[in-house]
């Protein structure tokens, strides 16, 4: 085995959705890095364009999805088994939060947003894609992103957010458990304070400072932070992890 972060991602095709964000783009900057083959996944296919535009490599492609469109995950999965000739991971960032400042303002459309995004798209790409894997006989690596907030149960008005991750979390486990036997690998991120859009929004001053003291480490974390664990899990090092949470909070949170 070659003692690289990424060993035997070279060649592998993989797909990233929310590549626009924050953690998303450094994940697929990392696995570029790698010699993989990235398919970038968000919203706006401008944003994506100029994300693949930006990465190491070449024969990455870009596509613009809505991913709470579930009866287009099949023709995203085909995309990327026909552009790469293989699909072997799928690192899955993508997430809504609408953080209210209090539980009295959160409306049943908040709630039903942030479960149909976070949760139930995340189940049905996730089956989508290990079928392919399953199909490929090659194995395969799925990584997704819960949040500080599954263990903490979040605060105020983001509870409804912090639920959705606590059901990510155990849903990676109960993936992991399913296809294992074809081992394709299943496991989590579960980032803290990482300084991207979302965090920031609606986010008062003072508590982004309290972050950053309450933090053993002393600072806010940066996306790449979150992208080597992600490249590890998803490289030939990691192939026997499995059902894992992966704590990466600077010690805000130590499990």
């Amino acid at each position: 085995m070659t003692w690289s972060v990424g060993a035997g991602l070279d060649g592998k095709g993989v797909i990233v959705t929310g590549a626009a964000g924050g953690i998303g783009r450094a994940v697929a900057e990392a696995f570029a890095q790698t010699g993989a083959k990235v398919m970038a996944v968000d919203l706006d296919q401008a944003k994506v364009d100029e994300v693949v535009a930006g990465l190491a490599g070449s024969g990455h492609i870009g596509v613009a999805a809505n991913l709470g469109d579930l009866a287009g995950h099949a023709g995203l999965v085909a995309q990327a088994r026909a552009a790469f000739g293989n699909l072997y991971v799928l690192a899955h960032t993508a997430a809504v939060l609408r953080r209210r400042k209090s539980l009295d303002e959160v409306t049943e459309e908040d709630w039903d947003f942030q479960n149909d995004i976070n949760v139930k798209a995340t189940f049905f790409l996730c089956r989508t894609v290990a079928n392919a894997m399953v199909e490929q006989g090659n194995g395969g690596r799925i990584i997704l992103f819960s949040s500080q907030g599954w263990w903490t149960g979040g605060f105020g008005g983001s509870l409804p957010y912090a639920a959705t991750k606590g059901g990510v979390t155990t849903m990676s486990r109960g993936l992991a458990r399913t296809y294992g036997p074809h081992r394709i690998t299943v496991n989590c991120i579960s980032p803290g304070q990482i300084h991207t859009p979302m965090l920031l929004t609606d986010l008062p001053t003072e508590v982004y400072e309290n972050m950053k003291k309450q933090t053993p480490l002393g600072y806010v974390g940066e996306p790449a932070d979150c992208a080597g664990p992600v490249v590890f899990l998803a490289s030939d090092h990691a192939a026997y992890i499995t059902g894992s949470t992966i704590n990466v909070s600077g010690g805000f949170l130590m499990y």
